[in-house]
């Protein structure tokens, strides 16, 4: 096996264990024996697959594997006989589990910071570099934090359970906060040689709509799920047959998925009918609007702008700014986008996107060569391929 095929048979037993390890955590109740099994099995099926080829079921083969890891451990707990029998297999996942873990790593004695990062990890089987990518900080910190916060949940003995109807309200929005970053992941990925990832952007999809179900009067939750499938609605027309990305501006609107379309249009109504605005459902209004126009030349720019206003005042990121002066562009011409820009400067500097949107202004002002200089700087921080790919083009034809 070459040395690119093990690394993605890597990648992907990697990612079937974070999807499995909750179940584990479930029937060992101890987040840190169900990892430290689990990373057996993975371990145990990078030695033997390359050799015996990949199981029919992989899921089931590292969930077995693990298990009887697990079984190992129990026979020297007092409560062996108790928890044996949950061990058994066949016993089906509970796609609860996933949700539930989410709301143990969300618990409010953890920092913040630390609730995303460990959730992605654990339980979402993002990579360190992934996050990091996704929170723009090195993956050192990344690190400290998943490592600090599983100590705090080992030693606190936080409960495996989705809160109270009482607590659920104080982890809601960390909560949300993974699934987002979870479906941008899966969206476009951060890095390695896949453009996006399906499942992961599935995954995403599945959880917010749980949320959804268990809080419906949550409008938040309302507003994630909106934008999720929006963003959904339009997979079949972000790739061409050879596999590039398609900007938006030249997709194939037929394609989109109108039912899902309607569908998120009326979650961000009945969001809106609760009349406590929130930044997702904002957002999902903003992605609205383009799926909602009949053409790129129909997008009602200044609605996005004043959804882009009113969504500065509740989460006034670089990254909200970045996408509001690209609306500047469309309303008030590429050199007033080029100002909104320019304080981004500094904490976007490391960020791809924003020396692309730089890029395109600087060309529609004649300004040739810094677009060029510009357009390279965001080829060298790129990390999807897809994108790559798209600006590299851009180099070649300018």
């Amino acid at each position: 096996m070459t040395e690119e095929a093990h690394a993605e048979l890597a990648r992907v037993v990697r990612e079937h264990a974070g999807r499995l390890t909750a179940s584990l955590v479930r029937t060992l109740g101890d987040f840190a024996a169900a990892e430290d099994v689990m990373q057996d099995a993975v371990e145990t099926a990078l030695r033997r697959w390359p050799e015996e080829g990949v199981p029919d079921h992989p899921d089931a083969w590292l969930l077995t594997t693990a298990r009887r890891r697990g079984i190992d451990l129990l026979r020297r707990q007092a409560n062996y006989r108790d928890k044996l029998a949950l061990l058994q297999w066949p016993v089906p996942a509970d796609p609860g589990d996933r949700l539930r873990l989410i709301f143990t790593c969300c618990h409010p004695a953890l920092p913040v910071p630390a609730q995303v990062a460990l959730t992605l990890r654990t339980v979402c089987g993002l990579t360190t570099a992934q996050i990091a990518a996704a929170f723009l900080v090195p993956e050192a910190t990344v690190t400290r934090r998943v490592t600090r916060a599983k100590r705090k949940i080992t030693d606190a003995r936080i409960p495996y359970r989705i809160p109270a109807d009482a607590e659920l309200d104080a982890r809601m929005r960390q909560v949300l906060a993974v699934v987002y970053l979870l479906f941008n992941e899966g969206y476009l990925t951060s890095g390695g040689d896949r453009p996006h990832a399906r499942d992961l952007a599935g995954d995403a999809e599945w959880l917010a709509a749980s949320l959804a179900w268990l809080m419906p009067r949550e409008p938040e939750a309302l507003g994630l799920l909106a934008l999720i499938r929006l963003h959904q609605a339009r997979a079949g027309a972000r790739f061409d047959g050879g596999g590039h990305l398609v900007p938006l501006r030249d997709q194939d609107r037929g394609a989109w998925d109108r039912e899902s379309v309607a569908e998120a249009a009326a979650l961000i109504a009945r969001a809106a009918a609760m009349g406590r605005p929130g930044p997702y459902q904002l957002q999902a209004a903003i992605v609205a609007c383009h799926a909602e126009a009949p053409t790129w030349d129909d997008t009602d720019w200044t609605q996005i702008l004043v959804l882009y206003d009113m969504l500065l005042r509740m989460a006034d990121t670089p990254i909200v700014r970045l996408h509001r002066a690209v609306a500047v562009r469309y309303v008030l011409g590429p050199a007033a986008a080029l100002d909104a820009l320019a304080p981004l400067a500094e904490p976007l500097d490391g960020h791809h996107l924003f020396h692309a949107a730089r890029a395109e202004l600087l060309r529609d002002l004649g300004r040739r060569v810094e677009a060029r200089t510009a357009d390279r700087r965001a080829l060298a921080l790129a990390g999807n391929p897809a994108q790559r790919a798209l600006l590299a083009e851009r180099l070649a034809w300018t």
